[in-house]
């Protein structure tokens, strides 16, 4: 059995959980803390990931692969989540790396101020305009895409809604309107009207 190393609130280790129940796929869930003296620090997990960070996947032969989105993409492999189409892949791509450099620096960024003890010192007035107007932005690219296509990569669900999802749903303990964005709020539904849909808090049994 596969095994993923993450946090149980984290939207980058939510990702890869959601994939998994959407696929019905089993796993154990290994909780790691971050933060200061947390998991990551230390030398084990250090020898695992030398980034020291999470999510970490591990695979049934003891092969390891880190970042969220490359996880999501092994683990989309022949299935729905990853078009078939040449083109509708490089789309699901492309959404991918908006995701990581133009959405997570600031929706996720400023989540973490609110939502993690150990982050509310870097929770200066400056910081949190400057992610308040960069997830702004983010929502907005999101949302004139949205108005053209039900999902990212066009017709169908795909990776690319996954990762976008994580972090945009719980957009709000960030401080985030979403009601400013209609078109997302309705994405939103269709994520979580596909089948398999888990809260971000879930894990396996």
């Amino acid at each position: 059995m596969i095994s993923l190393y993450g946090m149980h609130d984290s939207g980058n280790c939510y990702k890869p959980r959601l994939l998994l129940a959407k696929l019905d796929r089993p796993f154990r869930h290994v909780e790691t803390s971050t933060g200061p003296g947390g998991d990551t620090r230390s030398a084990a997990f250090l020898a695992k990931n030398p980034n020291g960070r999470v999510p970490l996947l591990e695979i049934e032969d003891g092969r390891l692969i880190a970042e969220s989105n490359a996880i999501l993409l092994h683990l989309a492999e022949g299935t729905r989540f990853l078009p078939a189409d040449p083109y509708e892949r490089a789309l699901a791509y492309q959404w991918l790396f908006f995701e990581q450099y133009s959405h997570e620096p600031y929706i996720a960024v400023r989540r973490a101020l609110f939502v993690y003890p150990h982050r509310a010192a870097e929770a200066t007035p400056e910081k949190l305009a400057a992610t308040l107007a960069g997830g702004e932005k983010a929502l907005g690219v999101m949302e004139d895409q949205l108005k053209k296509t039900p999902f990212f990569a066009g017709d169908a669900m795909s990776v690319a809604d996954i990762a976008l999802y994580a972090y945009t749903h719980d957009a709000g303990r960030g401080g985030f309107e979403l009601g400013a964005y209609p078109s997302v709020k309705a994405w939103l539904a269709r994520v979580e009207a596909d089948p398999g849909h888990v809260p971000i808090t879930w894990l396996p049994d």
